[in-house]
């Protein structure tokens, strides 16, 4: 209040001071300018220029008022826009989320150039495209990301790897997992995709070279990772076996390609049953029985397992007196084993045992009761010429495990 009344004050002295000085001396000014001339008093001039500045004070205020009703008209436009995209690209993640393919690409590739995370709308509408098996589409799409975000490059590449093993493009798909491994040799999702198209290539051998990156990063779970190396081994024993067989001159069969693998197994694998078992298989199927009959008694010392022990006596070792003799030494802790028994008999029948080999299968029939062994009795008993009690096993063999049901029968 006390400014407002100083200022008025102040005005009423100022206009004071001119009135008396306009009495005093009005003044001259003339302006010339062409074929014009103004002449005027020094106080209408002055009157005239402050006229003008208010006049250029008032046109910049309105100037800069309709600059900023522009302006703001744009920001409306753009927030509007923007509240579009925003409300597309909720559509279309929910369109994709319930598997509607076609309206979720249809709604986030519209929303993605004012969308402000342009990468994930064209990265799920590329999704989306191959879903509909729209390969062109797709890799649009995919291009449209890359280009949309700086940096984007290890993303899309995900993105590509997953959409190509989703349609079966595996040598491209294995392409893009390369490079992208190249960046990030040790990324978790790169290693899972790279273990199953290598499974589904049945890759064995870079499978294999795989296997401790998987187990480190635990890419795998602990429970799936000892099924997916027994897979891997004995999928590369089974081909160096056959690399064996086509390398074969004569009778002469070199196994080299097979121990190559064996001396590369881990140590879980040396201690895995049906590895193990695989290896003295192919290695008697080639004809080096003695080498598998070495391998299994070398494991069956000090690991047991009624599978190695039933491959033992199907094999024939150099000495098969000693091989009998050792197998026989297993019986001390092991007298009802049913495996051994039949593993026994057999033995006993390559050295000519019969009676011997008998004993050993009742034995193991007593024990379990299973079709091998009712096999193996019904073969011996046959020729023997107890072709009764061979017709007997032979009976009790086909119906051992057959799923009758328990039912009377005439006498």
């Amino acid at each position: 209040m006390k400014r407002a009344i100083l200022i008025a004050l102040l005005m009423l002295v100022c206009g004071a001071l001119i009135g008396v000085a306009m009495k005093y001396d009005s003044g001259y000014v003339r302006l010339s300018y062409g074929n014009y001339l103004v002449e005027s008093s020094i106080w209408i001039a002055l009157l005239a220029l402050l006229a003008a500045f208010a006049l250029l004070v008032i046109a910049l205020r309105l100037i800069g008022l309709l600059v900023a009703t522009l302006l703001g008209r744009t920001h409306w436009m753009s927030n509007l826009s923007h509240n579009r995209a925003q409300r597309k690209t909720t559509k279309g993640l929910l369109s994709y989320a319930e598997g509607n393919w076609k309206k979720a690409q249809r709604y986030l590739t519209a929303a993605a150039p004012r969308s402000e995370l342009k990468l994930i709308n064209y990265l799920a509408a590329a999704q989306a495209a191959s879903e509909q098996g729209l390969v062109r589409e797709s890799d649009e799409l995919l291009k449209k990301a890359y280009e949309s975000t700086p940096g984007s490059e290890f993303a899309v590449g995900i993105t590509q790897a997953q959409l190509q093993l989703a349609r079966n493009q595996l040598e491209q798909c294995l392409a893009t997992l390369l490079e992208l491994r190249k960046k990030d040799p040790h990324h978790p999702f790169v290693l899972k995709l790279l273990h199953q198209v290598y499974l589904r290539l049945q890759d064995w051998q870079q499978l294999a070279l795989l296997l401790p990156e998987l187990k480190k990063y635990q890419v795998v779970k602990p429970e799936d990772l000892k099924p997916l190396e027994r897979t891997t081994w004995l999928n590369l024993l089974e081909q160096a076996a056959a690399e064996a067989r086509r390398k074969a001159q004569g009778d002469q069969v070199d196994v080299e390609s097979l121990n190559l693998i064996w001396d590369r197994l881990p140590r879980s694998m040396r201690e895995d049953d049906t590895v193990i078992g695989a290896y003295a298989e192919h290695l008697a199927r080639l004809g080096h029985e003695e080498l598998a009959e070495t391998v299994l008694r070398k494991v069956l010392r000090n690991h047991w397992s009624d599978l190695l022990v039933n491959i033992y006596g199907r094999v024939q070792g150099a000495n098969v007196a000693e091989q009998l003799a050792t197998a026989e030494g297993w019986l001390k802790d092991r007298s009802d084993n049913p495996a051994l028994l039949l593993a026994l008999g057999r033995l006993s029948l390559r050295n000519e045992l019969w009676g011997k080999a008998r004993d050993y299968f009742e034995a193991s029939l007593k024990r379990k009761r299973t079709r091998e062994t009712y096999a193996e009795l019904c073969r011996l008993m046959a020729h023997l010429g107890h072709h009764q009690e061979s017709t007997e096993y032979f009976i009790q063999g086909l119906l051992e495990d057959s799923g009758l049901p328990e039912l009377p029968m005439p006498r």
